[in-house]
């Protein structure tokens, strides 16, 4: 292989590696801090499982929603989903 193939083929593999890198740092930052929509007010806007209807509530320093009730199912995997980002949101 001559020196400008092989230079090539390294800089774009480094390249490569390097964004590959950066977009596993973003999905990571993105995952580890989820970005709920919210209302003017700042509350979170989520679909409630337990009464499916739109709340927008307040979450405690724990990321538990104000309509949040201990040993619920519905509650502790709303709970679960805020906490992961992945909760019906409107």
């Amino acid at each position: 292989m001559d020196d400008r193939l092989e230079r090539f083929v390294r800089t774009t593999f480094r390249s490569a590696g390097r964004r590959y890198a950066e977009a596993r740092k973003a999905y990571r930052e993105g995952r580890d801090t989820p970005a709920l929509p919210r209302d003017d007010e700042g509350r979170v806007r989520i679909v409630c499982r337990r009464a499916a209807e739109r709340r927008a509530v307040a979450l405690d320093d724990a990321g538990r929603p104000e309509c949040y009730e201990a040993g619920h199912p519905d509650c502790e995997g709303c709970v679960e989903d805020v906490h992961e980002g992945v909760v019906e949101t409107w």
